[in-house]
């Protein structure tokens, strides 16, 4: 109802599980799709691992999944974002709040539910690197490039980074093209937890 009643979306399907959510995406592929995490036969995890992986195999539009979770701490919100969703809302999210993140997600942005995402990624790695960082994984990055890495991990603008860095905007694009490219990454959020589950951003 809530979608319907906007004169910008339509209502392409619904899917009682994950199974049916992959085989109706593949079908009828819509532009953006909010994901339960908690479904039965399979998960919203699971589903939008496949949907993903699907598209990136196939080469076309992959949907831009929107992860709903009733809880602002669970595990399975990380592990949504690893397999390539756009970002997660609490299901008790305001309906104007839950219409923008679809326009906001449609545009090629993440969207996260109100609270620090960066507790989120800290809380679900803190066991990944018990050790320390995991400095390797920057390898593959040019000495700009992991400046960029680091200012985008945490959080800062397009804008910011580049007053930061004293270049243009189109040149922090330009990196951070090249870096989630190198990094095999899909979203910005995607390398916010990749930082976080390395231990790359200190205390």
């Amino acid at each position: 109802m809530l979608v319907e009643s906007q004169d910008d979306m339509e209502l392409s399907w619904e899917a009682g599980d994950g199974h049916e959510a992959v085989s109706l995406a593949r079908e009828v592929r819509p532009d953006v799709m909010l994901m339960d995490l908690r479904m039965p036969a399979m998960d919203g995890v699971e589903a939008t691992r496949q949907i993903i992986g699907e598209s990136d195999a196939a080469g076309t539009d992959k949907p831009r999944v929107i992860a709903l979770t009733t809880f602002n701490r669970d595990q399975a919100v990380v592990q949504a974002v690893q397999a390539g969703a756009s970002g997660y809302l609490l299901k008790s999210a305001e309906p104007e709040f839950l219409l923008a993140a679809v326009r906001t997600v449609h545009s090629g942005y993440s969207v996260i539910a109100p609270g620090s995402v960066h507790s989120l990624f800290e809380n679900a790695a803190r066991n990944s690197y018990p050790k320390g960082p995991d400095l390797s994984a920057l390898e593959v990055l040019t000495a700009r490039e992991r400046d960029v890495f680091l200012l985008a991990a945490k959080g800062h603008s397009n804008g910011e980074m580049a007053e930061s860095l004293f270049v243009s905007e189109a040149t922090i694009k330009t990196h951070l093209r090249s870096v989630l490219d190198k990094l095999e990454l899909r979203t910005r959020l995607q390398l916010v937890a990749f930082a976080h589950e390395r231990r790359l951003l200190g205390r």
